[in-house]
């Protein structure tokens, strides 16, 4: 089987559940954003939550999605940057738990947290400081890093870094990988989408968005923003909730329904989608399987809270997955 190294930010996920949406205005947090605090903020922000029940796991958009490829079967790596710290030492001890070889960076910098502000509704707002993760520069990387996978996947929070990206793809290419990237968060696709734009349509293979993501990069309604990212790269997926999911490849579209469901927590949502996808094509499944695969785990990763599942969840997820090889 291919294998599948991830880029992101090492961050711990502080989850907290929110009664109503009052505190993310008081805090000036724009519900379902991801912003980014400085470490006085952060603090703030979990002072001012602190009333609220929470819970603190391994967390970053590719290393979700690496997790859940690990999961699956998948041999995995991850690369970041953690501080030499209790929460970095949790993040490595996290990484090799679940079978992912970790290419972890050390700074004296503190381990990067994202505190998830979790609505009544299971929309999340992120107060995220980087920490050690922004440290993650492109002269970190080497050419032995990505010898021997088949794809890249690239959080799209790292598109704020434009030399590291560059340079991951460069390594990554000259290794001979396909490109994955996940556009991570309307915002950040709007204060980027010069780079964005150049970024796809020259070197991603494997473009995934959610429906504000595509509409902030294109302007579109799904169906016409999957047709403009379709044009972009070779596999094209627009989230869509809980109408499931938009596929496009070689100008086959496909609609994949969402599975039944009870909604918890949106966290790690799209980020699981995504490892679901990437192990269908690692495995040889056509592009609708694929989208199958991943809605299978985007169902099943919104009923619990955080982006972590136990044993006999995965065992269900495999028998399901194991009808679409």
């Amino acid at each position: 089987m291919h294998k599948v190294i991830g880029i992101g930010n090492a961050l711990v996920d502080i989850m907290t559940s929110l009664d109503d949406d009052r505190l993310l205005i008081d805090l000036h947090l724009p519900k379902g954003s991801m912003q980014l605090v400085d470490l006085d903020t952060s603090n703030h922000v979990l002072g001012a939550s602190a009333h609220l029940p929470r819970s603190v796991t391994a967390g970053g958009s590719a290393s979700n999605t690496i997790y859940g490829l690990a999961r699956l079967g998948v041999e995995a790596a991850f690369i970041g940057k953690i501080g030499n710290d209790e929460y970095g030492r949790a993040y490595a001890d996290d990484l090799a738990l679940n079978r992912i070889l970790p290419k972890l960076m050390v700074s004296l910098t503190h381990s990067g947290r994202a505190v998830a502000l979790i609505s009544a509704d299971s929309e999340r707002t992120f107060a995220t400081h980087l920490g050690a993760a922004l440290e993650l520069i492109a002269e970190d990387l080497l050419e032995n890093h990505f010898t021997g996978f088949h794809i890249l996947h690239i959080e799209g929070y790292l598109v704020q870094n434009y030399p590291l990206i560059t340079r991951a793809v460069e390594l990554a290419r000259k290794a001979g990988l396909l490109i994955s990237i996940d556009l991570a968060s309307y915002n950040v696709v709007d204060e980027h989408r010069n780079f964005l734009e150049k970024l796809l349509s020259e070197q991603v293979d494997i473009i995934f968005a959610n429906e504000e993501e595509a509409k902030a990069f294109t302007g579109m309604d799904p169906y016409r923003a999957l047709e403009i990212l379709g044009d972009l790269a070779d596999y094209a997926i627009v989230k869509t909730g809980p109408n499931g999911s938009l596929v496009k490849s070689k100008n086959q579209v496909f609609h994949i329904d969402a599975i039944p469901a009870h909604c918890i927590d949106t966290t790690g949502a799209g980020d699981l989608y995504a490892s679901g996808f990437l192990y269908g094509l690692v495995n040889g499944c056509s592009p609708e399987n694929c989208g199958k695969i991943g809605s299978i785990l985007a169902g099943n990763i919104i009923e619990v809270v955080g982006a972590r599942m136990d044993d006999h969840r995965w065992a269900k997820i495999m028998d399901q997955v194991s009808l679409l090889l």
